[in-house]
């Protein structure tokens, strides 16, 4: 059992350099209130995402292939070019330059712990923040207009189970971004062109069932929607 933060991400670090997948990107989480309320989390964390997880709505799985399944609404940002390491921090016009495109995106959050006899925190960094699966959208074609005053709906069977805005993630949903490129700064790290960020859920954690249907609502601009078959 790792002893502290940042034992648990190096262990983190290893473990996806030995599986040696292709890599999506990172996931970002703790980044609303209530969130890190119900995790006991003093501020955001990560973990690595990986591309064979990664698929385009509307998407099916089948729940039995899941690890306690969370769904959860966020905003799915991919970067033009990279934010290498470097002794000055970053800012955020810096880190917005740096973006190719934003999608509406659902992760379905998967822990190798199940919920009911979850270890102490520094085990699911550890396990990649509970990196799962990502289905991804339509494309927010005016995200540089910004995206915190953007309304998210997410229902479930056709009825309406939670709603959030972009600016329920640390005001603006790309600031976790720039919290992230100075998390990996700090490591002699950067961030690569290509790599898919999921920067937060605006809808909190929700657990899914097999044979329910998902779908998520990004204001007028875009859907996703997943099925869960039994």
């Amino acid at each position: 059992m790792p002893e502290t933060a940042a034992q648990a991400y190096a262990i983190n670090r290893i473990v996806a350099e030995r599986l040696g997948w292709e890599p999506l990107g990172w996931k970002i989480a703790g980044t609303t209130n209530a969130v890190r309320g119900k995790l006991g989390l003093d501020g955001p964390i990560y973990g690595r995402s990986f591309r064979r997880f990664a698929c385009a709505s509307p998407a099916c799985f089948k729940a039995a292939e899941l690890l306690d399944p969370l769904v959860e609404c966020e905003f799915f940002v991919t970067l033009a070019r990279d934010l290498p390491p470097r002794r000055e921090p970053w800012t955020l016009p810096e880190v917005i330059d740096a973006i190719a495109e934003v999608h509406a995106g659902i992760e379905v959050a998967e822990c190798r712990y199940r919920r009911g006899a979850l270890p102490p925190l520094p085990a699911i960094l550890a396990d990649g923040s509970a990196s799962g699966r990502y289905v991804f959208g339509g494309k927010i074609a005016n995200w540089r207009d910004g995206l915190a005053a953007m309304p998210v709906r997410l229902e479930v069977d056709g009825v309406l189970r939670r709603e959030g805005s972009g600016a329920d993630v640390m005001g603006d949903p790309l600031r976790p971004l720039l919290w992230l490129a100075e998390e990996n700064r700090h490591w002699g790290d950067g961030l690569r062109a290509g790599e898919t960020i999921s920067t937060g859920s605006m809808t909190g954690m929700l657990p899914i069932r097999a044979g329910q249907i998902v779908r998520a609502q990004f204001g007028d601009a875009a859907t996703v929607e997943i099925a869960f078959e039994t």
